[in-house]
């Protein structure tokens, strides 16, 4: 059994992994900590969980008690509180926070469980990947690591309000968000950092650089990711177009056929454990409430091809892909507790 504390339990990521972990087979929640509510019930505060739990959240971290410690912080919050608090080498660290997602002076692995497995299972430090760039990753994966990302790439993808967190604010509240539509951070997302980190990491040498535009201007021979990011009027869920040009006569070695295209992405994912090639265009729909990732793809005029994308922002997109990777962590069933299923109307 796998003794579970989780820090930030209150919130709306906290509450969803409260959720799955409830009822996780191979799980022991120890502790749910959150100093603004200690000494309420969880399921008073998260009301979904009403007789499934008994749980009290708690101001205490008993960090000798656990083996495996879930941030559920805001970002910037996970490296200043291990600056604060030490915890033992020996309870390991899932971290839905950007802090530690981007390479540097940690040991913490990058953990997007369809191309980092075996880091994943051999690590003690897991930085969980962001939502949008979760669904736009697996949008792109196939087409980088087969060296067919020569040109920029344009993205657009809308999330739903449980993005910017539960805290509410002048974007977020019902009146504001229904029946309405808004852009934000052009070309400026976060998440941009470790999109190109991932996409440069697969790309063959002969294909050109991807320029992380947020830290510098492209060089010559460099293409960017071009992401506009939508805030839509539904609570939850990622739905994520991309469009990418190729190059050469079609049906050459950088210009593959659609049918080729297609094979390409079912090959990539035929050993996902969550992530689904469709045949026919999907709709959201099919992936809120759950832990999966949906792709689709139709080319036009001989060299353009459009992905489309989609996760739940809440799942796999930030605590449903945290237990996925906890799993590989502990040598578990990979799907163990992930048994979601989709909301049919």
């Amino acid at each position: 059994m796998v003794r579970v504390g989780i820090l930030g339990a209150a919130g709306y990521t906290g509450g969803e992994l409260l959720r799955i972990l409830v009822h996780h087979p191979d799980v022991e929640i120890v502790f749910a900590n959150s100093e603004s509510n200690a000494g309420n019930k969880v399921a008073d505060v998260h009301e979904g969980l009403l007789g499934d739990t008994d749980l009290t959240f708690t101001d205490e971290m008993p960090f000798d008690k656990v083996d495996v410690v879930f941030f559920c912080f805001g970002h910037g919050k996970s490296e200043a509180f291990l600056k604060e608090h030490e915890i033992p080498a020996r309870v390991k660290i899932v971290d839905l926070a950007q802090d530690f997602r981007i390479k540097g002076d940690h040991d913490y692995v990058y953990g997007l469980p369809e191309i980092h497995k075996e880091a994943i299972r051999a690590c003690s430090h897991l930085a969980n990947p962001g939502c949008f760039a979760t669904c736009i990753q697996v949008g792109l994966l196939p087409l980088a690591k087969a060296g067919l990302l020569t040109d920029d790439i344009a993205v657009n993808a809308i999330t739903g309000s449980t993005g910017a967190g539960q805290k509410p604010g002048a974007t977020t509240h019902f009146s504001w968000r229904n029946d309405n539509m808004s852009v934000y951070k052009l070309f400026k997302h976060q998440h941009l950092h470790e999109i190109c980190q991932t996409l440069n990491e697969l790309r063959p040498a002969s294909a050109p650089a991807v320029c992380d535009t947020l830290n510098a201007a492209p060089a010559a021979g460099e293409i960017t990711v071009d992401f506009i990011p939508y805030r839509g009027d539904f609570s939850r869920g990622i739905f994520c177009t991309e469009v990418i040009r190729l190059q050469g006569e079609e049906g050459s070695a950088s210009n593959p056929t659609q049918e080729s295209l297609v094979q390409l992405y079912k090959d990539f994912y035929q050993d996902a454990a969550f992530t689904h090639y469709a045949d026919a265009a999907p709709d959201l729909k099919q992936v809120v409430g759950t832990n999966k990732a949906i792709v689709h793809l139709e080319k036009f005029n001989g060299n353009k091809v459009v992905v489309t994308s989609m996760i739940d922002n809440l799942l796999k997109g930030a605590v449903g892909q945290a237990v996925q990777n906890m799993n590989l962590m502990f040598g578990l069933d990979e799907k163990a507790g992930l048994n979601l299923k989709a909301i049919a109307f």
